[in-house]
């Protein structure tokens, strides 16, 4: 009988209702035990709260501690031509060695250098394009190469009077930015540009010195000026150079809205699952292996739809999904890996990432429950930011386990399908279904343990 019914009750025998205790102030006595429970329950989910932030936050800033100690981890190949292949043999290098070094002293005075490493021509079959394809499958972070016809040409120039020398031909920088651009510009470029600096400090003075001492007849007023100074420099050469701009947040920012999406399908969809189970009285319920069926059917369905929305906002902002694919070895602007199909792959991806993303916030909706689970949410979003946007190679060796997180491989296939850079799909891809495969098999036991919970009162 409800309370309304036993008013009305004595209502009708005479009795006078009791009514509501009038409010008191916040000291009352009688809210002492009341105080005293709220106080407890207060300083509790603070205290947990807190100890949420020092765990889960510092896991953002640790990935970048002390990054500029492991800037030797940006493996960087400095591989002199000079003088070393022919026709080029019989002519006496100059400029490589003085390049080589430059890059020495650096190695040795720099306790935040690159990690430069010197190579032979013979570890490339004497082909700077294999270099050039070594750097494009990500075997280094990048390259210098010190040309095979460096010191013939600077020497021509000086003998012949050619002024059409170029001395940024004697040597080149490689890189492919778009496998992760703010490695490349925040840590890497700054580098090179402080090499070419001192390379050019280095070498110029000793260049007029050795023209000077060794050929005593030389009218350095008919010498090119650039044949003097600067008389060598560094072509930059990209391989996959990173824009337009517009695609970035589909590399970076905005998929933190995929895992944000993928997380509320569970507080969007749960009041319409639960119709099949919580139905009148009169009406029988849909069996519990069914309604755990039709959840994941329905999942799968949500993020395939959500997914291509997703994928059209790139559309509709001109990211170029219909170029064709590229050299390895030849700078090329927005090669797309897969063509025309680009897209579709695109869209595949996002449909397999929201998947992998967001079957486990849905498992732990149901195992720790609202508003817990949204402390999850913060947790999935750090730590898959934290190994997807950084690079693994610069944090701590902690955050190896970032290379199986979902956004690390979806990021990395992202690049290949945007960039046409070396493509590991099938493992980014093959990583994602493992990760939807455990998630499904763990649902019926987060399912199970929702109902325990609402059993005994806890939900």
């Amino acid at each position: 009988m409800s309370s309304t019914e036993v008013s009305v009750d004595k209502a009708e025998t005479g009795v006078k209702p009791s009514a509501q205790p009038a409010s008191v102030s916040f000291f009352d006595p009688a809210l002492s035990q009341v105080r005293r429970h709220v106080f407890l329950q207060w300083g509790k989910t603070v205290l947990i709260l807190c100890t949420f932030i020092l765990g889960i936050l510092s896991l953002f800033w640790a990935v970048q501690y002390k990054l500029e100690t492991r800037f030797h981890k940006l493996t960087v190949w400095v591989v002199d031509f000079d003088g070393q292949v022919e026709p080029y043999r019989n002519t006496a290098p100059v400029v490589g060695p003085a390049v080589v070094n430059v890059i020495e002293d650096i190695q040795q005075t720099n306790s935040e250098a690159l990690g430069y490493t010197i190579k032979a021509p013979a570890d490339f079959n004497n082909d700077p394009w294999a270099v050039r394809q070594s750097i494009y499958d990500e075997h280094a972070y990048a390259a210098i190469i010190i040309n095979a016809n460096a010191t013939a040409l600077l020497r021509s120039a000086v003998t012949t009077g050619n002024t059409s020398y170029d001395p940024l031909g004697a040597a080149e920088f490689v890189i492919i930015s778009a496998r992760d651009e703010a490695t490349y510009y925040n840590y890497i470029l700054p580098q090179f540009w402080s090499v070419d600096q001192a390379v050019r400090s280095a070498f110029g003075p000793r260049w007029i010195q050795n023209l000077t001492s060794s050929s005593a007849n030389l009218n350095l007023s008919a010498v090119p000026a650039q044949a003097l100074n600067p008389a060598i420099g560094f072509t930059q050469t990209d391989l996959r150079f990173f824009g337009p701009a517009v695609i970035s947040p589909a590399t970076s920012i905005g998929l933190i809205y995929l895992i944000i999406l993928a997380f509320f399908n569970t507080p969007f969809m749960m009041p319409v699952h639960l119709q099949f189970i919580k139905t009148p009285a009169d009406k029988p319920a849909l069996k519990i292996p069914q309604w755990l069926l039709w959840r994941i059917c329905s999942n799968i369905g949500t993020y395939f739809t959500l997914s291509l929305f997703y994928s059209f906002v790139s559309l509709a902002f001109q990211i170029p999904f219909s170029n064709p694919p590229a050299s390895p070895v030849e700078p090329a602007t927005n090669p797309n890996a897969y063509g025309h199909g680009s897209f579709v792959v695109y869209w595949m991806l996002n449909w397999v990432g929201m998947c992998a993303l967001g079957f486990p916030c849905e498992n732990m909706a149901m195992i720790i429950g609202f508003p817990w689970s949204a402390l999850f949410l913060i947790f999935w979003v750090i730590t898959n930011v934290a190994t997807g946007f950084y690079a693994i190679d610069l944090a701590p060796g902690f955050f190896r386990w970032g290379y199986v997180w979902p956004l690390h491989r979806i990021v990395e296939a992202l690049r290949t399908i945007l960039f046409d850079t070396h493509s590991r799909i099938g493992l980014d891809f093959g990583v994602l279904f493992v990760w939807i495969a455990v998630s499904i098999a763990l649902f019926p036991f987060a399912a199970k343990f929702m109902q325990w919970k609402q059993k005994r009162g806890w939900a």
